[in-house]
């Protein structure tokens, strides 16, 4: 069994995605932003993609699945994983505030914020104390060389 994560980020940010747009369609008003902003944003999407389906692609050539709650038989550390330990998060994050900057709407910002609050204080903190736990220094060295967040 694997870390006794509650939720699945996958889940909630899709769930977050809906709600952000309803919110932010029907409820709060757009402010428009730059059309250099909504560049930034349609290219920011872009690349979150790309970093969710680079990690993707990883963790099943290694045949691991990428659920938080499931049992892992090793830690991957190439690609995306030597420069950045939770590029799945950091897309699902980057991508609601890429959507804020395409779409003008304030909940995709707000969602932003807090997903990566629960993801950073809730699900990061038990997935490394199962890690810690199961591969001991191994996992150690690799807390120690590569960042939570890529940047820091």
């Amino acid at each position: 069994m694997g870390p006794a994560v509650k939720g699945n980020p996958l889940k909630i940010f899709v769930l977050l995605l809906v709600i952000s747009y309803v919110v932010g369609e029907f409820f709060i008003p757009s402010y428009p932003l730059l059309n250099l902003l909504n560049l930034i944003g349609i290219i920011g999407l872009i690349l979150c993609l790309a970093l969710f389906f680079s990690s993707l692609s990883l963790f099943n050539s290694y045949k691991e699945n990428p659920t938080p709650q499931s049992n892992t038989k090793r830690i991957i550390k190439t690609g995306i994983f030597a420069y950045c330990r939770n590029p799945m998060y950091l897309a699902f994050i980057s991508f609601h505030f890429f959507m804020f900057l395409t779409f003008e709407n304030v909940a995709y910002f707000l969602s932003a914020f807090g997903l990566f609050f629960w993801i950073n204080n809730y699900v990061i903190p038990i997935e490394q104390s199962f890690l810690q736990e199961k591969f001991g220094d191994e996992y150690e060295r690799y807390l120690k060389a590569v960042k939570k967040w890529m940047f820091f």
